[in-house]
């Protein structure tokens, strides 16, 4: 039973990467181009990875993304500035890794406090929300000593451009984690404790 149990878990944990990696290759399904930024939906797939999976696995998936990101940096940016800010792996892979843990650690305790619905859309939130800054301050704390190559763009013109980005992206890809994650988290933790019987 043990084993059957691992094997669900490691099949399921397969199917969670593959969507990772299709989400990072197909486009508009991870990253939806809006001007010269793009809406990230990545964080919803490893809100509910971790929610269904465990806060390790959920950390897994969002190392994969990370990683992806990264060599997608190299090979097929995003968007202009991730030329130069994702392929560092602090600021393209770390966050998305802290996407999976906050959001795993977080449901698993407010489950016990409150009702499934409100702890997975608190949990998508935050994994949103993760993101969005870890990625950001990373851009800040790097550009303040010179390891993102922007040396012609002054702090003054940065701040705007980041602020910019929470306003236009980081807001609307937080509400929808809380939307979606609790919509699609749902129906898959029922499948998962049916099966587990």
């Amino acid at each position: 039973m043990i084993k059957q149990n691992r094997a669900y878990e490691i099949s399921i944990l397969a199917l969670f990467i593959a969507i990772v990696i299709i989400q990072n290759v197909v486009p508009i399904l991870g990253y939806i181009p809006i001007g010269p930024l793009s809406l990230v939906t990545i964080h919803v797939t490893v809100s509910i990875a971790a929610i269904i999976l465990g806060t390790k696995n959920g950390a897994i998936v969002g190392g994969v993304w990370g990683l992806t990101a990264w060599v997608r940096a190299f090979a097929w940016p995003t968007s202009p500035m991730a030329v130069y800010v994702m392929v560092n792996p602090l600021i393209s892979v770390l966050p998305r890794i802290m996407v999976g843990v906050v959001a795993g650690l977080l449901f698993h305790y407010l489950y016990k406090r409150f009702n499934n619905q409100l702890a997975m859309a608190l949990s998508g939130l935050a994994g949103a929300l993760v993101n969005t800054i870890l990625v950001l301050g990373f851009i800040f704390i790097f550009y303040q000593f010179g390891g993102i190559p922007l040396t012609k763009l002054h702090i003054n013109a940065l701040m705007p451009y980041l602020l910019g980005v929470i306003a236009t992206n980081g807001i609307p890809e937080a509400i929808m984690a809380a939307v979606l994650v609790p919509l699609i988290a749902t129906p898959l933790m029922r499948f998962r404790k049916s099966v587990k019987k």
